[in-house]
């Protein structure tokens, strides 16, 4: 079980993380220690490269078609510009923030990311271990290589939520919910907008689906349901000693080619007795549904550019979204996190909190679980320092009077 660690709190509570800058120059300085993980998100993506085999890095660097989603969430983000405020009491920051009853020291959460074991051992568990440890929850994917019950335990007492890629399965999907439930995941987070897989060319032209082999299918073979369901269909086989076929009925379940319907949000209800949150919304029309149907939160997100290409950049929607729900269901955002100063342009755009992913997976790929802690810590220590610089003393001085939406001809993301 992870250890809560200790970290330097300032005078009115809530962790310091920007005392991390301190502590990098004083380990280079006297104890000539560099960080393992570059400090620069725009170095990042090539590291993670260099520790990487091909087919592994393309699974989470690449996007859907041109990638032309991708880029159009990070110009999203160069387009705001934060308009910072001098002589305010900012010393000392606050970065704690409650979402769906859980008090958390900073509004980041980990994005569910699956088949993890291919950026390294560590996958999974070693992911959520981390999280706990720096009091970031950590969201459980379907698609993971590890079971729901393995990640329970390297959680421990940490926040942890799951994400449900949804089967066909009503049977699969309830024991699916219920292993979760009782198993201490909090929050059912439902992926809208992936019942199928996009056109990948990085993906396709290695012809490479991890789930393929078994890799990132460990929820569907630990599942009861799923394997009598197997077991009845195939007898005498099991998915261990015939894995192809086991996942080949998994994928059948998980990434069907069959859309589930507003209408069906109520079975989920039925099975769930904690907050429902939506992922994938990209409209005003699809959060004001989610409100009709009663869930208790959705995630502004265009899966970071990995399913629908030519979407729009999910930073260009989220204020529109925040202004029309965000006062009746919590508003979370993902897709183009890369900086700290990201996460505060999102804060101040109507978001309660934000998830991140590719950053801290290349930050396992580097230096496995200690990897993607240091990737996660740079993060917080960013968005400390800089909410400071801006004068912002806490989450809830990021309004939308702190940005302002400027477009320059030749600005251009720095990196995807």
């Amino acid at each position: 079980m992870p250890r809560v660690q200790p970290h330097p709190e300032h005078p009115g509570g809530g962790r310091k993380y920007g005392a991390l800058q301190k502590d990098i120059y004083e380990d280079g300085l006297l104890r000539n220690k560099l960080p393992t993980v570059t400090t620069d998100p725009n170095r990042l993506e090539e590291q993670a490269r260099n520790h990487l085999g091909v087919r592994s890095f393309n699974y989470v660097a690449g996007g859907a078609g041109e990638k032309a989603t991708m880029d159009a969430n990070r110009l999203a983000f160069r387009q705001w510009k934060l308009v910072p405020r001098m002589l305010r009491p900012t010393t000392h920051r606050d970065l704690r923030t409650e979402l769906f009853g859980h008090k958390l020291d900073s509004p980041v959460c980990v994005a569910p990311i699956g088949v993890q074991s291919i950026f390294h051992p560590d996958k999974e568990t070693g992911v959520a271990e981390i999280a706990a440890e720096i009091g970031v929850p950590y969201i459980l994917s379907t698609a993971s290589s590890s079971s729901i019950e393995e990640v329970a335990r390297a959680s421990g007492h940490g926040v942890r939520w799951f994400q449900l890629y949804w089967p066909q399965d009503d049977n699969i999907t309830i024991s699916l919910l219920n292993r979760a439930r009782s198993n201490g995941y909090t929050v059912l987070l439902v992926t809208l907008d992936t019942w199928t897989l996009a056109w990948r060319p990085a993906d396709l032209d290695n012809a490479y689906i991890p789930f393929a082999s078994g890799v990132g299918d460990q929820t569907g073979f630990s599942d009861p349901a799923f394997r009598r369901k197997f077991q009845q269909k195939h007898p005498g086989k099991t998915p261990e000693n015939d894995v192809q076929l086991a996942s080949r009925e998994w994928e059948t379940d998980v990434f069907s080619g069959a859309a589930h319907t507003w209408e069906q949000i109520s079975f989920l209800k039925r099975h769930w007795d904690g907050p429902i949150v939506l992922k994938g919304i990209q409209s005003v029309e699809d959060a004001t549904k989610a409100v009709e149907v009663g869930v208790q939160g959705i995630v502004v997100s265009n899966h970071g550019g990995r399913q629908l290409d030519g979407a729009v950049g999910s930073l260009e929607v989220l204020p529109e979204i925040a202004d029309a729900v965000g006062h009746e269901m919590t508003v979370l955002f993902d897709s183009g996190i890369r900086t700290g100063v990201d996460i505060m342009k999102a804060l101040c755009l109507g978001a309660k909190g934000v998830l991140v992913g590719r950053p801290w997976v290349y930050g396992l790929a580097v230096n496995g679980k200690q990897g993607a802690k240091d990737v996660l810590r740079y993060l917080l220590a960013d968005l400390d320092q800089s909410m400071g610089l801006a004068g912002i003393p806490n989450v809830g001085g990021c309004t939308r009077d702190m940005v302002r939406m400027v477009r320059y001809p030749g600005d251009r993301m720095a990196n995807l």
